[in-house]
């Protein structure tokens, strides 16, 4: 198993915990792979008692599930799942975005743009983990600037496994082809504009064709 190095200073289980949440995110544990408490004990050179506190956060953050008497697992999204999951970000993401557009414009455009040459980065070097990284920094820039806590609560509830998902499923892609990256940066570009009308129907595409991509990679269609 890969060595995994914690950053300090945070409570032990933390530490694990924000670890454990990166490497199912940047595909370190494929979707549906078995997680051990032991091994990764051992790789963290931690006991069992953090890890396994760590395995119950992120049960309730919809990245791992815990079978009793047989084991944890990284989430797979069912057919279901996938539809859920993005009908409820095109609820939300669009009224983040115009929160953050009227609350904190500048910053949240900084922010896109930095993500918009991150990903033109990770693309020219069919970097998947990159790419998917600076995709979920994008959308994650409209909660960061939404001056909403409640928003910002809902988002987290699938913010992890949204970018889970882009890393494993549809960032193999994007690096590939130039679709994705030419849709954030037309994104960008409506946003900057002020046409948020125009931002929120490609938004709603962008993530409808995620939720296709997804279910395709899955084959749970």
């Amino acid at each position: 198993m890969k060595s995994f190095k914690l950053d300090a200073p945070k409570s032990l289980s933390q530490r694990v915990l924000l670890r454990l949440r990166q490497a199912i995110i940047d595909g370190e544990f494929a979707l549906g792979a078995p997680i051990s408490e032991e091994m990764v004990a051992q790789s963290f050179g931690v006991s069992r008692t953090p890890v396994r506190e760590a395995l119950n956060q992120l049960q309730g953050q919809g990245l791992v599930v815990i079978r009793p008497q047989v084991g944890s697992f990284v989430f797979t999204p069912s057919a279901a799942d996938i539809s859920a999951l993005c009908s409820f970000r095109i609820i939300i993401e669009p009224r983040a975005a115009e929160l953050a557009y009227h609350h904190d414009r500048a910053a949240t455009i900084a922010a896109m743009e930095q993500a918009v040459a991150d990903m033109k980065e990770a693309l020219a070097g069919k970097d998947n983990v990159a790419y998917g990284r600076a995709d979920s920094a994008l959308h994650d820039a409209f909660f960061a600037h939404c001056n909403n806590h409640y928003l910002v609560e809902s988002y987290q509830l699938v913010s992890g496994r949204v970018a889970a998902l882009r890393t494993t499923l549809s960032s193999p892609i994007d690096v590939r082809t130039p679709a994705s990256f030419d849709e954030h940066r037309r994104l960008l570009r409506w946003f900057e504009r002020g046409d948020l009308p125009a931002f929120e129907t490609l938004l709603t595409q962008h993530i409808s064709n995620s939720a296709k991509t997804y279910a395709r990679a899955l084959k749970v269609e």
